[in-house]
């Protein structure tokens, strides 16, 4: 986190589309869990870049950026997190639990950055990093049926992938991110459909297109529109007018619709352990923007200590 990023502020037209961002991401964590009752994991993931990519590549033109940052992105976005993710929610961690974890993408993605930089950890960043941690103990000891050490696993990979995405998006320069992550969609697909046609068969893909009903359909294209083009491009488009320590932690409350959602749509429980790892994880990301804003404010008791 460089010093500008601690004094950056965004306009509130910016804080309301990232709200936006992060409410259909939050809530999109049940659509995923209904679609996967009908589609294979891969599979699923395939059909929400090929409507991604098809038919808006053909209005939009290729955005001005070398292929290596498309290539790039289209994998860690499609492959790293989507893939991973769907893999996990099928039957390997609960929507709620899964909409926490992939936050952690916070702290990769900070930590990827200040790597680049050079610059070095600081302690209210390091007290952040051991919150989370602890709250990803928590769901380790207590998952029990919400999440497998495999699903844990498979979500920590999709939120480096996704850190990884965003520091891409940053690196590449592109303006136009719609153009940037229809274009990228095309570099999703292929390693999406080789892994499903590997690991869950053509056969089992062909019989759940055949069978999959209105239900799996509008949950591919609510994937492919609401998500992706929406989702990813103003969330790349704010990373591109302001610093990755400013706009990443805004994701912290994609749990809050997050598990919310699954609580009210499919039932899940919230037992204490699931709250407690729900505070602390939040917790851990909440000090990523509350500490350095402390430093703006004068006589403050923390105020001396928010750069440390």
């Amino acid at each position: 986190m460089t010093g500008g990023a601690l004094h950056h502020r965004l306009p509130l037209t910016h804080i309301l589309l990232a709200i936006a961002v992060v409410a259909v991401w939050g809530t999109n964590f049940v659509v995923i869990r209904w679609a996967l009752d009908d589609l294979p994991p891969l599979l699923f993931a395939t059909l929400r870049f090929t409507f991604a990519l098809f038919p808006a590549c053909l209005f939009l033109k290729r955005p001005a950026v070398g292929w290596r940052y498309l290539a790039a992105y289209g994998v860690l976005i499609g492959f790293g997190q989507f893939g991973m993710l769907y893999i996990a929610m099928d039957g390997h961690i609960s929507p709620g639990l899964a909409s926490l974890v992939v936050q952690t993408q916070v702290f990769f993605t900070i930590g990827l950055a200040m790597r680049m930089s050079g610059e070095k950890i600081r302690l209210f960043q390091f007290v952040a990093l051991l919150l989370g941690t602890a709250g990803i103990g928590t769901i380790m000891l207590h998952g029990g049926g919400s999440a497998t050490a495999l699903g844990l696993g498979l979500v920590l990979v999709a939120a480096l992938s996704w850190a990884g995405g965003n520091q891409v998006a940053k690196l590449s320069g592109a303006t136009d991110m719609l153009a940037f992550v229809v274009w990228a969609s095309l570099f999703s697909v292929p390693p999406l459909l080789i892994a499903s046609l590997v690991m869950e068969g053509w056969h089992r893909d062909v019989a759940a297109l055949a069978a999959a009903g209105p239900g799996a359909w509008g949950a591919v294209v609510w994937q492919s529109l609401g998500n992706t083009m929406f989702g990813y491009a103003a969330w790349g488009w704010l990373l591109s007018r302001h610093p990755a320590a400013t706009i990443t932690p805004m994701a912290m409350l994609v749990p809050l619709f997050g598990m919310g959602a699954s609580a009210l749509l499919l039932g899940e429980s919230l037992p204490a352990w699931k709250l407690i790892a729900a505070a602390l994880v939040m917790a851990g990301l909440a000090i990523n923007i509350l500490w350095p804003m402390a430093a703006r404010l004068p006589g403050l008791p923390w105020r001396r200590g928010a750069g440390v």
